[in-house]
């Protein structure tokens, strides 16, 4: 991954972005936050996000609850377009390959984030649409093509 880094149209997430570079990865002192880079699956532009995420083991998880709408956001259907992602939390930026939670982990993962983040379950309520899980897992046989990508200061 090379090139210039757009970040969110949404400015509440813009925002977010910024003070995750301004406090080094900690805007909301108490909740668990990363960046996410894919590739635009229709102008192939890099594309950052900020998401709330849980731990599993040495996994990021993270939900594509876009707010509880109907429709999946736009960074989900980027990465299952192109699943090679760069994460960024903290200050540790590395490569990774996302991939949708299959039926038998989701149920665990979910809960996992709403434990995290009991707002999801709210989000849930309020879509027909099943929200995605997804696994983002560390993958160093990446790191050549996809890093660094640390934000800049």
């Amino acid at each position: 991954m090379a090139g210039e880094i757009l970040d969110s149209p949404n400015p509440w997430v813009a925002e977010h972005i910024r003070r995750f570079a301004e406090t080094n990865g900690n805007p909301r002192p108490g909740v668990n936050d990363l960046l996410l880079i894919t590739h635009g699956r229709r102008s192939g532009k890099l594309r950052r996000t900020a998401l709330a995420y849980a731990r599993d083991d040495d996994r990021y998880v993270v939900a594509a609850s876009n707010g509880g709408a109907d429709r999946h956001p736009a960074w989900f259907l980027n990465l299952a377009a192109d699943p090679d992602v760069t994460v960024q939390v903290g200050t540790e930026t590395l490569p990774a390959r996302a991939r949708i939670a299959p039926a038998e982990e989701k149920p665990r993962l979910w809960q996992l984030m709403i434990t995290m983040m009991p707002s999801y379950r709210e989000y849930e309520k309020a879509t027909a649409r099943d929200i995605p899980v997804v696994i983002l897992e560390p993958s160093p046989d990446l790191a050549r093509q996809y890093c660094p990508l640390a934000i800049p200061t």
